[in-house]
């Protein structure tokens, strides 16, 4: 018997914030987390978009000698939302080490930073140089490098799954853990992602035409999701991770419970590897909505996945109003932060387990002209109050991966 799977405590680092009342009011008063590029003396002439969602505050990453170790600045970042939501969820360490308690978790690249440095020396052609390498340095960089640092950190021993599907891998972290708890495989799940900052990044998606660019001087004017003068992504950092219990054991131990996950849908278009595709997304919302067991009409708002690439807003936007017709209000969140690629999916979850706490709806930032080809849906334009119960969050990556996740907020 399937058992139902409840968030029960979630942290974000983000290029608008890092607690909920910094994230809340970059929101409400459309503060953009987009800034100018970092030169950091790599690619810099060759890179075409000047602009990035940068994580530009101080964190105070308290941890052990020990366990820094091991880690790059994805590291970093991981374990510091893990920890936070650790705190404040009060699980005892006898549960976290338990078995009962897994972790899904997952990056890009790994630690792109740490692999150019491991990179030049190996091409330094100096023996003595590539004697520094260490072990350390791959534990550093490996893809999977998120979700055991935070195992090493907490002791957890449960089971662990480090999706690395590009701007979908936090949301499968999350589907992923949702489906382990919904068939009994554990109790409870950390899911998440993370990503940081580094210009190889940029390189990748400029290369392949996808980044804005228009722009480098008035880094707050983009992304522009579905509006008429987008002309591509922003490429992004952060991290979010999302504490998922078993709905009974949450509640016995008086857990306070933010949102109920009742849907989870993961697929792929079957086809091109870059190129969006309108019936693969489509399928993707109907999945989540046949998994949840609910119509379509039910969902009151969607995070829109909405890169503000000029072909991708496109398709979703007329996936959507195959599926949902024009009854969701829709934002495109990374208009705040940018594109914060393997994290996106959880900080975009939750922005919107943010909204749905404190009764209002973003407008999707710089949307001033809306393309006729997405003017289909309900775009959300001006700040609104409004009482969120049922959310789709959507997200979709190179490789024709699609995600779609469904929350319920609890009466």
């Amino acid at each position: 018997m399937a058992r139902r799977v409840v968030i029960t405590e979630c942290s974000a680092i983000t290029p608008i914030g890092h607690t909920k009342e910094d994230i809340v009011k970059s929101l409400v008063e459309g503060i953009s987390g987009v800034e100018k590029l970092r030169d950091d003396g790599l690619l810099s002439d060759f890179i075409q978009s000047g602009v990035f969602g940068t994580v530009s505050y101080p964190i105070d990453f308290s941890f052990k000698r020990e366990h820094r170790k091991t880690m790059g600045p994805v590291s970093f970042y991981a374990c510091q939302v893990a920890k936070e939501v650790f705190e404040r969820a009060g699980l005892s360490q006898d549960f976290i080490s338990s078995g009962r308690l897994g972790v899904a978790f997952g990056s890009t690249h790994g630690s792109p930073s740490v692999q150019r440095e491991i990179y030049k020396t190996f091409f330094s052609n100096s023996r003595a140089d590539f004697s520094s390498i260490g072990a350390v340095d791959y534990l550093k960089s490996m893809v999977h490098t998120t979700a055991v640092n935070i195992t090493r950190m907490f002791g957890i021993t449960g089971r662990v799954i480090s999706s690395s599907t590009a701007c979908t891998t936090s949301s499968q972290s999350v589907g992923f853990g949702y489906e382990t708890i919904k068939y009994g495989m554990q109790d409870a799940m950390l899911c998440g992602g993370a990503d940081e900052y580094d210009t190889t990044t940029v390189a990748v998606f400029d290369n392949l035409l996808a980044c804005s660019t228009r722009y480098n001087d008035t880094p707050h004017m983009t992304p522009r999701p579905f509006d008429k003068n987008r002309d591509g992504l922003v490429v992004g950092e952060g991290a979010g991770a999302v504490l998922l219990e078993e709905y009974e054991f949450a509640k016995k131990r008086g857990a306070n419970i933010l949102a109920e996950v009742i849907g989870f849908s993961c697929n792929n278009n079957g086809g091109d590897l870059i190129l969006p595709n309108i019936d693969g997304i489509s399928e993707t919302i109907r999945l989540g909505l046949k998994d949840a067991g609910i119509s379509a009409e039910t969902v009151d708002f969607v995070s829109a996945h909405a890169t503000a690439t000029k072909m991708g807003d496109v398709m979703e936007a007329q996936a959507m109003a195959g599926v949902y017709g024009a009854s969701p209000l829709v934002t495109g969140l990374k208009s705040y932060t940018g594109h914060t690629m393997g994290s996106c999916g959880v900080i975009e979850m939750i922005l919107t387990l943010y909204m749905m706490e404190d009764g209002f709806i973003a407008p999707t930032l710089n949307l001033k002209d809306i393309d006729e080809r997405c003017a289909m849906i309900s775009h959300v334009v001006n700040l609104m109050e409004s009482y969120i119960r049922i959310a789709a969050v959507q997200n979709f990556a190179f490789g024709g991966v699609n995600t779609c996740i469904i929350v319920k907020k609890l009466d």
